[in-house]
């Protein structure tokens, strides 16, 4: 419901930028909407702004005429603006006729009103009332009977208010072909077998909290060799190129470890290559899943519901307890969660068993 402004004219809108400046998962989940306004606005450019490092995931996306990002991280302060004023100079060059802000906070709705744009929508933060009055347009997502889910549905709710229309809300990712080739000879440096193929693992998290340990991961590798004959690819950052060591040290079945070893645009193409992907709650796996590959995600203290990707190629391990999910930082706030210390390597191992079945020996979807 459109709470503030007046409806906008479809047929005047030909320059259209789109504001997510949030995390790698939520630039991913946002690529729905990209799609959905391209289609709408027929004939018109729509461009992005994001958060700097996620760029490189937008880059052979069809429906974008420009990405466009912000240096630093979250939040706004004068020190910032002032080291955004190219890109703004930029941004008012283009002349946007509309700007969506898919977020509730600041930073997002400074760009938005510094672009000029004479038509700017969000939905309304009740926390941050002044940042309300940086938009021209007001929209009140339209109240569900059934829980809404799904992240992407959290960003189309955004631009359905002002007649957008969704055929799609499966998140997608196109790899380049640059970018491709530059995975292929990555894969051909390290002795890989594209060929038969690999199951990728993401044991990493920003949050060690949602980390299992990763002596049960060592056992998933090598029962993973030993039992189906799939070698493992361990992926992640370059700060956790230790921790993939660490793992890849201890196993005994064919693994290899790429972990800081590829930008985040090469990262999709590895798992767009891989028969499968397992992880904890963090990037990769819905790196993966718009990708195209079936995962296998485990989540602990966090919830599930808004975050797993949909689909009965994916499926999600999570804890069989009563306090979980808990949202909570670790037990008692000690940075480590007692739900996945006592999950079992049998259930991941269930878990996987019934997805190579399906997929791998089966065939991908």
């Amino acid at each position: 419901m459109l709470v503030k402004g007046t409806p906008i004219d479809k047929e005047r809108v030909k320059n259209i930028l789109i504001i997510q400046l949030g995390d790698i998962g939520d630039v991913v989940w946002a690529t729905p909407t990209f799609r959905a306004v391209k289609e709408f606005y027929d004939g018109a450019r729509v461009s992005v702004l994001v958060r700097g490092g996620t760029e490189r995931l937008l880059a052979g996306d069809p429906s974008l005429h420009r990405i466009f990002e912000v240096k630093g991280g979250k939040g706004v302060s004068f020190h910032r603006i002032k080291k955004d004023v190219g890109l703004i100079r930029e941004l008012r060059r283009e002349r946007f006729d509309l700007v969506f802000d898919l977020r509730l906070d600041d930073r997002g709705a400074y760009m938005a009103l510094l672009t000029g744009a004479p038509a700017r929508v969000a939905q309304p933060n009740k926390n941050l009332s002044w940042r309300n009055r940086f938009f021209t347009h007001l929209v009140e997502p339209s109240v569900s009977e059934e829980p809404v889910r799904g992240a992407a549905e959290q960003s189309l709710r955004t631009v359905r208010e002002v007649g957008v229309e969704s055929k799609d809300s499966k998140p997608r990712i196109w790899v380049p072909a640059e970018s491709m080739k530059r995975v292929r000879k990555l894969v051909k440096d390290e002795d890989m077998d594209e060929t038969d193929g690999w199951i990728t693992l993401n044991p990493f998290s920003r949050w060690r909290y949602k980390e299992w340990k990763y002596e049960k991961w060592v056992e998933i590798i090598d029962w993973l060799w030993n039992q189906h004959n799939i070698s493992t690819v361990i992926v992640g950052a370059p700060d956790e190129r230790k921790r993939g060591d660490y793992i890849a040290g201890r196993c005994a079945g064919r693994v290899f470890n790429l972990s800081g070893k590829t930008q985040l645009d090469e990262l999709a193409g590895i798992l767009s290559l891989s028969k499968l992907h397992i992880g904890v709650d963090s990037a990769a796996p819905h790196i993966a899943a718009a990708t195209g590959t079936p995962t296998v995600i485990i989540y602990g203290p966090s919830s599930w519901r808004d975050w797993a990707p949909l689909g009965e190629e994916h499926i999600v391990i999570a804890p069989d307890c009563d306090c979980a999910p808990c949202h909570k930082k670790g037990c008692e706030g000690k940075g480590w969660s007692r739900c996945l210390e006592e999950l079992a390597v049998d259930t991941v191992k269930q878990a996987l068993e019934d997805r190579i079945n399906r997929f791998v020996v089966g065939g991908r979807i």
